[in-house]
């Protein structure tokens, strides 16, 4: 080997060393480039990841740290130290060094790099941190349409209706690109409309005529003009809308009923899964069911309980699921590694004293006897709400993740909830003492005393659950952005009823789905 030899042939040869899975030899390589080249930047940052890539975190965190001590503005390590903590669950950490590097005169004027952060901290749920990086991009670029397509996208979900709208309505008055950037769905989730001569609808129907729109946003104007009309109960030309939505939106789903399927089945055939113990100081509570089943709503009213804490819709447990180790049969080894993953993730730093963590994916229905696996002593809660009522409302969504691609087409959302009635009913067969029922229509009607008698069933405390905040704190990204911040009303029960003359789709639906033994479909006081 050469005497001397350049630091970026050194960085090229443990590179492809790590493309290889030769680690150690890896390692080997940057320990002899960095003894000929120890102030080389390039080289520190690369032993950090290979660091990292051997599970040595805490000596990866500290030779990162080392880096942006020397350098607060070094943006590649400030973004390898904050992806590194996003995977531990140290979220907040890795929020304060994205705000610590973007901070300096010259980060702060760099559009692009406040972008990449915007997004990084969005997929950590930190909307707070990435709407104050937006803001700060902002002055620094006062003119830039994306940053203000970022700050309407997250000041929405931190329930800034009015600063939304503005940032929205900038981006599409200076860009052509902005009807491609969920514009138009924002500005229609943004506020509840009372009169059909608001700007909007015009706005709605002149985009509506462009004809350079690609297909995802022409189906999103739909949306958007069809949640109008909604509003102000015109609900014939609102059903043409949605209608016209959907189409568009099931030819680009690559959902598949026969995929489905074949996983539910699945599922229903898997065998028990051996338990392993309880984690003393960590009590998940997984609120599942139909998507717009009020899953959400049930989220922000048990979480004003002083130890709750609600993560909103969590990824973790589906992305578990796939993992080989997990599937069929796994071990207790894996199975321990798995939750402690799970519970690093739900917990995070910034949880305080809170013991129960909430997770509402919906979909999580799923993965049941993963999860009861995992976690014996969980808290698995059902929403259930009338079909047509469920069917109706997810129809009338137009969601950025493909995973919800059935509900773009009434057989489909008619088979998921169908799947997911049997599912539930096998997991009460199987985990009776685990799963407890909340009915949509009960919960609007009396939310104080169902979710006192949710809170007393889950273990919480005797302490009162806290009355709704003037401003909610956490943020909140799912198709309920505005209807969660409203205070709690029934306007919602019977709406399918409007839809009735121009959907005979829903014809097919009736009833409510099962909920186990002993459960009054129809709950205290709605019928």
């Amino acid at each position: 080997m050469p005497a001397t030899r350049a630091a970026a042939d050194w960085l090229a040869i443990a590179r492809a060393q790590l493309l290889r899975g030769e680690i150690e030899s890896a390692q080997y390589t940057l320990a002899q480039a960095l003894a000929e080249y120890p102030a080389s930047i390039e080289l520190r940052r690369a032993r950090a990841g290979v660091e990292q890539q051997a599970g040595h975190l805490a000596q990866a965190e500290a030779l990162l740290l080392e880096l942006l001590r020397e350098n607060a503005g070094d943006a590649a390590s400030a973004f390898s130290l904050a992806r590194m903590l996003k995977e531990q669950g140290r979220t907040a950490a890795a929020a304060a060094a994205i705000r610590k590097c973007l901070a300096g005169p010259t980060n702060r004027r760099d559009a692009d790099l406040a972008i990449s952060a915007i997004e990084l901290l969005d997929d950590c749920n930190r909307k707070a941190d990435a709407a104050a990086i937006a803001a700060v991009a902002i002055d620094a670029n006062p003119v830039d349409p994306r940053l203000h397509a970022y700050a309407g996208m997250l000041q929405i979900q931190l329930g800034e209706f009015e600063h939304a709208r503005q940032h929205y309505l900038f981006a599409l008055e200076h860009d052509e690109r902005a009807w491609e950037w969920h514009t138009p769905i924002g500005l229609s989730s943004a506020q509840r409309y009372t009169d059909g001569a608001h700007p909007d609808f015009a706005m709605f129907r002149d985009g509506l005529r462009r004809d350079n729109l690609t297909d995802a946003a022409r189906a999103e104007l739909h949306f958007a003009l069809g949640k109008a009309c909604d509003d102000i109960g015109d609900y014939e030309p609102a059903a043409r809308q949605f209608r016209a939505g959907n189409a568009i939106k099931q030819r680009l789903t690559t959902w598949s009923r026969k995929a489905w399927r074949r996983g539910i089945e699945v599922r229903l055939a898997a065998r028990p899964i051996a338990q392993i113990e309880p984690c003393a100081d960590f009590v998940p509570v997984f609120i599942v069911g139909m998507p717009r089943s009020g899953t959400t709503l049930l989220a922000e009213l048990l979480s004003r309980h002083p130890k709750v804490c609600n993560r909103g819709e969590l990824p973790w447990i589906a992305r578990l699921a796939e993992q080989p180790a997990l599937g069929g049969h796994p071990d207790r080894a894996s199975l321990r590694d798995a939750a402690a993953r799970y519970v690093a993730q739900a917990r995070q730093d910034d949880a305080g004293d809170a013991r129960w963590f909430l997770d509402k994916q919906p979909l999580n229905f799923r993965y049941l006897d993963l999860m009861l696996a995992m976690f014996p002593h969980a808290k698995i809660v059902r929403c259930v709400r009338d079909l047509r009522d469920t069917a109706m409302s997810l129809w009338m969504q137009c969601f950025l993740d493909d995973v919800q691609g059935y509900s773009y087409d009434f057989g489909d959302i008619a088979q998921v909830m169908r799947d997911c009635d049997r599912l539930m009913s096998h997991w009460h067969e199987r985990f009776p003492d685990s799963i407890h029922a909340i009915h949509y229509e009960a919960l609007v009607s009396n939310p104080g005393t169902v979710t006192a008698t949710l809170a007393q069933w889950v273990g919480l405390q005797q302490e009162a659950i806290a009355p709704p905040p003037t401003v909610p704190t956490p943020s909140i990204s799912t198709a309920s952005l505005w209807q969660a911040r409203q205070p709690v009303n029934t306007r919602s029960i019977g709406h399918w009823q409007h839809y009735s003359p121009y959907l005979p789709e829903l014809q097919a639906l009736t009833g409510y789905p099962e909920t186990g033994a002993g459960f009054d479909p129809c709950g205290p006081g709605t019928h």
